[in-house]
């Protein structure tokens, strides 16, 4: 039942995806739009439709999608975000890299994840007693992953990130990232 459960919130995890921002409202730039009278009109800063959309600069197009997000109280804002956003570990791990469509791999992972039918998937494989399975991550120079395989060589301060291509997985080799684990 534990493993089925497991399984369940990974696959809503993978599903969902990870994102850390909530928008509720978007805009469409209309001919004639620019960035000060969206702003203005959405009641929010330049800098923040430029943040919430990574743009570089003032440069919008017609029938461009903005991101729009809601002001809400300081207060509520804070303690959302501090608590969604706080990590309750942190640890400095040797990350190699691994692929479902090795000879002999059968491309599923400990908590049921197809590998081989989800490429894209962002999946660590670790030592249980150290992360535990299921647990949303954020690994230097990968991403955010969910801790979903388990490796009989990892044991400790040890992890393998999924990368498709056994080339690109190679290409990974051997380096020490600082991982950020987050409660299920």
């Amino acid at each position: 039942m534990k493993k089925l459960m497991t399984c369940f919130v990974t696959t809503v995890f993978l599903t969902m995806g990870f994102t850390t921002n909530t928008y509720a409202a978007t805009y469409k730039v209309k001919s004639g739009d620019t960035l000060s009278a969206i702003a203005k009109k959405q009641k929010v800063t330049v800098s923040q439709i430029k943040s919430w959309n990574h743009l570089k600069s003032d440069l919008i197009k017609v029938n461009q999608v903005l991101q729009i997000k809601p002001a809400t109280k300081k207060t509520t804002t804070k303690k959302t975000t501090a608590k969604a956003a706080t990590p309750y570990k942190v640890i400095k791990m040797k990350a190699t890299a691994y692929t479902g469509s090795c000879k002999g791999c059968s491309g599923k992972t400990a908590t049921g994840i197809d590998l081989k039918k989800n490429p894209k998937a962002k999946v660590i494989s670790v030592d249980p007693k150290v992360i535990p399975l299921g647990s949303k991550v954020y690994v230097e120079g990968y991403g955010y992953a969910i801790a979903g395989d388990t490796g009989g060589s990892l044991k400790g301060n040890k992890i393998d990130v999924f990368i498709p291509s056994q080339k690109n997985a190679q290409k990974w080799g051997v380096k020490t990232v600082t991982v950020k684990v987050y409660k299920k």
